[in-house]
């Protein structure tokens, strides 16, 4: 699509009015990290009555609301662009990943990278040999290389060069800057040390720097690609249009963005309710897993709230739609996801500390050595070598792999034991983690009612009930037919919305249902039922419940023993919450729980100093699981909670729990480790480089060397 600031599309058509101010949702490229976001958001509130700007890192989205005229709009795209971030409407239910086409650009240049750093490596390598070599010679491998890497580092450097250059032209420094200074340094160099003939080059010191930077680059786009995906995956979850019914009882299908509070829609069987809306007439059943992730259909009818996303059972409902598209709780579960990214983005990490005093720290040190060899009488070219070779030899690889060299040692462990690690700093976070929160239904239980009053129907009852299940799509009716297998269905069945199935078979009216559609008075418990009634004879009860995962118990005994008090936080009703914790021995509990209401719950564990660990797996727990410090899924769950989770348990086995907090606990050791040894490689290197004992081959082995001893002390884990 266009930017709009080209002019292709009218700003205005994409405001909103609410309550008197304005609101606009755009979709920024070129963001890559808090220096940015913090670029646009200070660029945006510039303008007079900006109430709110707000710009996530993992969607790109950026979240406009002012007082005053629409036109406004106009001005805010023109400044992004003039600031060098251009924006687009922002449309998540087309599906579109904002950082697909930065991704296809880093592994280009990567490419390039990689190219021109293993060809480079030939000529250097028999250069840097002491090889008998004649001058002549080695002039044209030093031509050669020039004619490789140059045009590599135009083209491969921009990721690096744009940055720094921003950053630059609004007064301010980034990682990028001190690397773009060292590449070209390099590169400047280089070029004088080959029209002056003399034997010292490093085209292949600044093509590697440029190739494992990308590298890096390159993962810290998938992460954040990953990252979004579940709040883009829900945007587009939303119904796309909705049937709404005019004055003259006229019905007409419009785009849901244009449905307002006190319009009437017609919710036809299987269609997707498109916002927030309340039952006025007509009664049927509503699969509403999003809401409360209860396998058992919510029963509607008249005055009954209905909210986006859940799907209508059975028969035709009129509704009164009580809030908008982007008011939505679809839309309100979007913003919780992308919330709870953005909060988890915002940590301050120790590298990231250490990084930012790099850029001043070395520039300034750099400077200082090339005065200080000048003073002391020192060639310039011997001052700017001994300056490169500082810029190098601290350039702080080690101290970006403490983290990532754990991470991936630790994720490769985790896989082979069916644990998937999705988010860069989870297994920091899930070592920190002091208390567990666990939603019931698919988690603690397999999420799907099974029958438990089995031995106490015949079997000709069981085949019975089988023929009128088998012509429904109730979850009850699917848990008697799914065990009977395959059978003859009945024919001509009439489902009646919010009572069961009816039929005739062999002469003889047969009913599947609820006890009271059927006239019977019972009491009820905790598990769902069903009853059969084949003409006069006595009804039988068919009794269902969700069953506890297998291991269950021992998983969250296990996760107790390391330290982490269990509760169970869901959205099922009080009675089936509570017999499953009894079931499990769990003392804490609550139910009947919204997303919203999850999420005020870890909140409230967090201001009292919790760290809480949140398994999850349904539509509905997306949110929590997005804000909790830490979150687990299962491969069994909504790929919307997967993409929001920081760890995917494969083959659903929860006692993978503990033993992930087991190798996260060691991992966090690891890393603290590995600082340590970053620190006392630049307390020995950093003095070297500045008194001239190091050239910029030997600073360049000596960080690959930091680095490499980095890696092997996180090997240790894999053992």
């Amino acid at each position: 699509m266009a930017a709009i600031d080209a002019g292709f599309v009218d700003p205005e058509a994409f405001v909103r009015e609410r309550d008197g101010h304005q609101e606009m949702d755009l979709l920024v490229s070129g963001v890559h990290c808090a220096g940015c976001i913090s670029r646009v958001e200070t660029a945006m509130q510039a303008f007079k009555g900006v109430r709110k700007a707000r710009l996530n890192l993992s969607t790109g989205r950026l979240a406009l609301e002012w007082d005053g005229p629409a036109s406004q709009a106009h001005a805010m795209v023109r400044k992004l662009s003039e600031i060098g971030y251009p924006a687009t409407p922002f449309e998540p239910e087309t599906g579109a990943d904002p950082t697909s086409l930065e991704e296809k650009r880093l592994v280009r240049a990567m490419a390039v990278a990689g190219f021109a750093t293993a060809n480079t490596m030939l000529f250097s390598v028999s250069v840097w040999s002491g090889a008998d070599m004649g001058d002549i010679t080695r002039d044209l491998f030093h031509w050669l290389s020039a004619l490789i890497v140059l045009p590599t580092v135009a083209y491969s450097g921009r990721p690096f060069f744009t940055s720094a250059w921003k950053a630059l032209s609004h007064r301010q420094v980034n990682m990028d800057v001190p690397i773009s200074l060292a590449v070209l340094l390099a590169c400047g160099l280089s070029l004088y040390e080959m029209f002056a003939g003399n034997g010292h080059t490093y085209f292949d010191a600044a093509a590697m720097l440029l190739f494992f930077l990308l590298i890096g680059r390159w993962l810290d786009s998938r992460l954040r690609a990953k990252a979004g995906a579940a709040a883009r995956r829900l945007a587009a979850m939303q119904a796309a249009t909705a049937n709404r019914v005019d004055e003259q009882g006229h019905v007409k299908a419009v785009p849901a963005r244009e449905i307002r509070p006190g319009d009437t829609l017609l919710i036809a069987a299987g269609e997707k309710v498109a916002v927030d809306a309340e039952v006025v007439s007509g009664s049927s059943q509503l699969d509403a897993a999003l809401v409360t992730g209860e396998t058992r259909p919510l029963e509607a009818q008249k005055g009954t709230e209905i909210f986006s996303g859940m799907v209508n059972l059975g028969a035709p409902l009129t509704v009164k739609a009580t809030a908008r598209k982007d008011d939505s709780l679809l839309a309100e579960i979007t913003r919780l996801v992308e919330a709870g990214e953005q909060s988890r983005s915002r940590y301050v990490k120790l590298a990231d500390i250490a990084a930012r005093l790099y850029v001043p720290i070395v520039h300034s040190l750099a400077a200082l050595t090339v005065i200080g060899w000048l003073m002391l009488g020192a060639e310039i070219d011997q001052a700017i070598i001994n300056a490169i070779a500082v810029l190098i030899i601290t350039c702080p690889c080690a101290l970006a792999l403490a983290v990532p060299a754990v991470q991936v040692v630790a994720s490769g462990r985790l896989y082979r034991s069916g644990i998937l690690v999705k988010s860069g700093d989870a297994l920091e976070r899930l070592a920190e983690a002091d208390a567990a929160a666990f939603d019931k239904t698919g988690t603690l239980t397999m999420g799907k009612p099974q029958l438990v009053n089995r031995s106490e129907i015949s079997e000709a009852d069981v085949q019975l009930a089988a023929m009128l299940a088998r012509t429904s799509r109730h979850p009850l009716s699917r848990a008697i037919a799914d065990p009977a297998g395959m059978g003859r269905a009945a024919e001509n069945v009439t489902e009646v919305a919010g009572g069961g199935l009816e039929a005739v078979i062999d002469g003889e009216t047969v009913r599947l249902g609820s006890a009271g559609w059927l006239g019977i008075d019972a009491a009820g418990d905790a598990a769902s039922e069903v009853w059969l009634k084949k003409g006069d004879a006595v009804p039988v009860r068919f009794a269902f419940t969700d069953v506890a995962r297998e291991g269950a118990g021992d998983a969250v005994r296990e996760v107790e023993a390391l330290g982490l008090p269990a509760q169970i936080l869901s959205g099922d009703h009080q009675g089936a919450v509570a017999g499953m914790a009894a079931q499990l021995g769990m003392d804490h509990f609550r139910a009947g729980l919204k997303p919203a209401e999850k999420i005020a719950a870890l909140t409230a564990a967090k201001e009292d100093g919790r760290r809480v660990l949140m398994v999850g797996d349904g539509i509905n727990d997306a949110p929590a699981l997005a804000s909790a410090h830490v979150s687990m899924s299962l491969a069994s769950a909504s790929d919307i909670s997967q993409a929001a989770a920081d760890f995917v348990i494969q083959r659903d086995r929860l006692s993978a729990i503990p033993e992930a907090i087991i190798i996260a606990r060691k991992a966090k050791r690891r890393v603290l480790e590995n600082f340590g040894l970053a620190v006392i490689y630049n307390m020995i290197a950093v003095p070297l480089a500045v008194f001239g004992f190091v050239t910029p081959l030997v600073a360049a082995i000596a960080m690959s060397a930091s680095s490499l001893l980095v890696t092997l002390n996180a090997l240790r884990l894999s053992r």
